[in-house]
């Protein structure tokens, strides 16, 4: 299966259910490897937010995230349509702070996304197998997710309310192939008796009875009709339990919009993948801590192993390229090739000739390549990756601080290819970056070391 995009642009607009605000959103075809990002257009340098649970600022009844200081709000509708019609890649132009609610639900995403017509790319997609059980427990909530092996995405969920009119609820997704049919239209929903607090924290200054459902869990008393009338700016009744009888679209529609906003949030850990999920009680705040979780356990597996690179495919970046954004030079420009940049990884090749300077004294009779050049090799890469996330990398340098745990673990002699994989450690903050990284030759760990750097601005 290859990487995809949407064949042409299309724009949509519509108020954001939690700010009120109106925004128009333009859906933009994007190349392989770019993934899916955010444009504030509407800010000066049109900052970029590219949709990684690093960048995650807020769970409050919504997903948020925030990078190079800017800000997009409720992000998990429009990110769980993305994941059910299968887009890897694409950039979405938003001219204000929070994406459009539309209807409630997805669905409308997934018919712009149709009406785009979908592209395939010339990369293969990668996806990530889950291989064993993996569990997580909030102690504080109760939820819990279950991540286990499977050759679909499939997900499953239990919702129990221990009210009257919403006790336990199931619902299930076989295969995200069915997203669109069986989840996407399924709406947002909230009980009668958070609407006073929510209006009062300014969480629904953009809410209202036809882009959410809204549970009557308590009698509707007259003061409470005239408030929420006059709120709403128009009449509301409740016989069914739903405010002005909203016809739910499935019995069971709030767990299956509880499935399509896990799909949304795990859509953040930037890996599309084969497993079954179980979840009971989620909630945006745990998805994300366990979509994190998750996201360690797969790199960290991922780590152990060689990436796998078509090297007779052109590189991402060339030598000539990246010396556009390192200032090393020849003889001390080591990184011959980046294959992929991604949030918050980085793949770079050296090749190593027999015609490197240092053979000739390190060792004349049986040459090997210096553990300390291989780290230098190891930490331009991971400069590329630092670099590549400032506006004007030629302005900046990168100084690495302290190099822990470091490991040389096989002799790397000319004609080897060493293939280095770095991984943030952490996000990058205050110009701190602290990386993990791996050398591999032949499937084989050769070097391995934590770097930290420092990004600064060159003195002019």
């Amino acid at each position: 299966m290859y990487q995809t995009t949407i064949k042409k642009c299309i724009s949509f607009s519509g108020k954001g259910i939690h700010t009120g605000v109106y925004t128009n959103i333009t859906l933009i075809p994007s190349k392989e490897d770019t993934g899916i990002q955010f444009l504030r257009s509407d800010l000066p340098n049109k900052p970029i937010i590219k949709a990684n649970i690093n960048n995650v600022s807020s769970t409050n009844r919504s997903t948020c995230l925030k990078s190079n200081n800017a800000e997009i709000k409720t992000v998990e509708h429009l990110l769980a349509s993305l994941t059910g019609m299968s887009i890897d890649n694409i950039i979405i132009d938003s001219d204000n702070i929070e994406i459009p609610i539309l209807d409630g639900s997805a669905y409308d995403f997934c018919e712009l996304i149709e009406k785009a017509g979908i592209k395939q790319l010339n990369k293969q997609r990668s996806f990530y197998k889950i291989k064993n059980k993996i569990t997580y427990f909030d102690k504080v909530s109760g939820t819990s997710y279950t991540a286990l092996p499977s050759e679909n995405y499939e997900i499953e969920t239990e919702i129990d309310y221990d009210l009257k009119i919403l006790k336990g609820q199931r619902a299930k997704l076989n295969s995200i192939e069915n997203f669109k049919k069986e989840i996407a239209s399924s709406r947002t929903f909230c009980f009668l008796h958070e609407i006073n607090y929510l209006q009062e924290k300014g969480l629904i200054r953009g809410g209202d009875i036809d882009n959410a459902i809204i549970i009557t869990d308590k009698k509707i008393s007259e003061k409470d009709e005239i408030k929420l009338t006059k709120y709403f700016n128009k009449k509301v009744t409740s016989i069914n339990g739903i405010l002005n009888n909203t016809k739910l679209r499935f019995k069971n529609e709030p767990a299956r919009h509880k499935i399509l906003d896990i799909i949304g949030d795990l859509s953040l850990i930037g890996i599309p993948l084969m497993a079954k999920i179980t979840s009971s009680k989620p909630g945006h705040k745990n998805n994300i801590k366990f979509a994190k979780y998750l996201k360690k356990i797969i790199m960290d597996d991922l780590n152990k192993i060689s990436p796998k690179i078509n090297l007779k495919e052109a590189p991402f970046l060339n030598k000539e390229k990246i010396k556009k954004i390192l200032p090393h030079r020849k003889p001390f420009l080591f990184i011959d090739e980046i294959r992929e940049i991604g949030d918050d990884y980085i793949i770079g090749v050296k090749y190593v000739s027999k015609d490197e300077y240092y053979f000739e004294g390190h060792f004349p009779s049986e040459p090997v390549m210096p553990g300390v050049l291989q780290l230098e090799t190891m930490a331009q890469a991971g400069g590329v990756l630092i670099l590549s996330t400032v506006e004007k990398p030629e302005d900046y340098l990168t100084f690495f601080m302290k190099i822990d745990n470091a490991k040389f673990k096989k002799k790397v002699v000319p004609g080897d290819i060493i293939i280095f994989r770095l991984n943030l450690i952490s996000p990058i903050r205050r110009g701190l970056c602290h990386m993990h990284g791996k050398g591999f030759v032949n499937d084989k760990i050769v070097v391995e070391a934590d770097l930290l750097a420092q990004i600064t601005k060159k003195n002019k």
